[in-house]
Protein backbone atom coordinates (compact mmCIF):
# COMPACT_ATOMS: atom_id res chain seq x y z
CA UNK A 1 0.00 0.00 0.00
CA UNK A 2 1.36 3.34 -0.83
CA UNK A 3 2.37 5.55 1.99
CA UNK A 4 3.70 8.57 -0.16
CA UNK A 5 2.04 11.42 -0.39
CA UNK A 6 -0.07 12.10 -3.81
CA UNK A 7 1.14 15.44 -4.70
CA UNK A 8 -1.51 16.02 -6.98
CA UNK A 9 -4.05 15.48 -3.68
CA UNK A 10 -2.09 16.21 -1.03
CA UNK A 11 -3.42 13.31 0.74
CA UNK A 12 -2.10 9.90 2.21
CA UNK A 13 -3.86 6.48 2.33
CA UNK A 14 -1.98 4.18 4.26
CA UNK A 15 -2.76 0.39 6.04
CA UNK A 16 -4.95 0.25 8.72
CA UNK A 17 -1.95 -0.10 11.38
CA UNK A 18 0.03 2.68 10.22
CA UNK A 19 1.75 4.95 12.14
CA UNK A 20 2.61 8.24 10.36
CA UNK A 21 5.32 10.79 11.73
CA UNK A 22 4.08 14.40 12.23
CA UNK A 23 0.36 13.34 11.88
CA UNK A 24 -2.23 13.84 14.55
CA UNK A 25 -3.59 10.93 14.85
CA UNK A 26 -7.06 11.03 16.22
CA UNK A 27 -7.98 7.70 15.74
CA UNK A 28 -11.27 5.81 14.52
CA UNK A 29 -14.37 8.32 13.97
CA UNK A 30 -12.79 11.40 15.54
CA UNK A 31 -15.20 14.10 16.74
CA UNK A 32 -15.61 16.69 13.19
CA UNK A 33 -15.00 19.29 14.77
CA UNK A 34 -11.88 18.02 16.05
CA UNK A 35 -10.41 17.04 12.88
CA UNK A 36 -11.62 20.71 11.31
CA UNK A 37 -9.84 22.28 14.44
CA UNK A 38 -6.76 20.72 13.71
CA UNK A 39 -6.44 20.98 9.76
CA UNK A 40 -7.84 24.96 10.35
CA UNK A 41 -4.65 25.21 12.41
CA UNK A 42 -2.58 23.45 9.37
CA UNK A 43 -1.67 20.30 11.26
CA UNK A 44 -1.54 16.80 9.24
CA UNK A 45 -4.88 15.12 10.43
CA UNK A 46 -5.03 11.13 10.23
CA UNK A 47 -8.01 9.60 10.86
CA UNK A 48 -8.72 5.80 10.88
CA UNK A 49 -11.49 4.61 8.98
CA UNK A 50 -11.57 1.27 10.04
CA UNK A 51 -12.23 0.18 13.39
CA UNK A 52 -9.12 -1.40 15.54
CA UNK A 53 -9.05 -5.10 15.51
CA UNK A 54 -10.98 -6.28 18.49
CA UNK A 55 -12.95 -4.01 18.83
CA UNK A 56 -17.13 -4.62 18.35
CA UNK A 57 -17.10 -2.38 15.88
CA UNK A 58 -14.56 -4.40 13.30
CA UNK A 59 -16.83 -4.63 9.93
CA UNK A 60 -17.91 -7.85 7.85
CA UNK A 61 -16.44 -8.28 4.82
CA UNK A 62 -19.46 -7.21 3.07
CA UNK A 63 -20.24 -4.16 0.68
CA UNK A 64 -21.32 -2.18 3.71
CA UNK A 65 -18.29 -1.63 5.79
CA UNK A 66 -16.74 -0.43 2.38
CA UNK A 67 -18.87 1.69 2.29
CA UNK A 68 -18.84 2.92 5.67
CA UNK A 69 -14.85 3.18 5.14
CA UNK A 70 -15.40 5.14 2.04
CA UNK A 71 -18.34 7.88 3.30
CA UNK A 72 -15.97 8.34 6.65
CA UNK A 73 -12.90 9.40 4.42
CA UNK A 74 -15.40 11.43 2.39
CA UNK A 75 -16.48 13.67 5.28
CA UNK A 76 -13.16 13.69 6.89
CA UNK A 77 -11.38 14.66 3.50
CA UNK A 78 -14.52 17.75 3.14
CA UNK A 79 -13.25 18.29 6.72
CA UNK A 80 -9.35 18.48 5.89
CA UNK A 81 -8.27 15.47 7.21
CA UNK A 82 -4.92 14.37 4.73
CA UNK A 83 -4.14 10.91 5.77
CA UNK A 84 -6.50 8.34 5.99
CA UNK A 85 -5.62 4.38 7.71
CA UNK A 86 -8.09 1.77 5.34
CA UNK A 87 -7.96 -1.66 4.35
CA UNK A 88 -9.77 -0.61 1.26
CA UNK A 89 -7.30 1.82 0.02
CA UNK A 90 -8.34 1.83 -4.51
CA UNK A 91 -11.97 2.65 -2.69
CA UNK A 92 -11.06 5.92 -0.68
CA UNK A 93 -8.90 7.07 -3.00
CA UNK A 94 -11.42 7.38 -5.69
CA UNK A 95 -13.59 8.91 -2.87
CA UNK A 96 -10.97 11.40 -2.20
CA UNK A 97 -10.47 12.55 -5.53
CA UNK A 98 -14.05 12.81 -5.95
CA UNK A 99 -13.95 15.46 -2.46
CA UNK A 100 -11.16 17.37 -4.09
CA UNK A 101 -12.77 17.69 -7.70
CA UNK A 102 -15.66 19.05 -5.88
CA UNK A 103 -14.03 20.91 -4.07
CA UNK A 104 -12.35 22.53 -6.99
CA UNK A 105 -8.32 21.41 -6.07
CA UNK A 106 -8.27 19.15 -8.13
CA UNK A 107 -8.71 19.37 -12.20
CA UNK A 108 -10.47 16.95 -14.41
CA UNK A 109 -9.30 14.08 -15.83
CA UNK A 110 -10.38 14.88 -19.63
CA UNK A 111 -11.89 18.67 -20.13
CA UNK A 112 -13.83 18.33 -23.34
CA UNK A 113 -16.16 21.02 -24.61
CA UNK A 114 -19.78 21.04 -26.04
CA UNK A 115 -20.86 22.86 -29.67
CA UNK A 116 -24.01 23.58 -29.87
Amino acid sequence: MDTAPDETRGVRVVAPGAVVEGAEDLGYRPAPEDVRRLAERGRTVLVRCTPPRGSGDWPAPEAGAAAEEVALASVYAWLGARVFATGRPDAVRQALDLVASVQGRRPPAVARRGLA
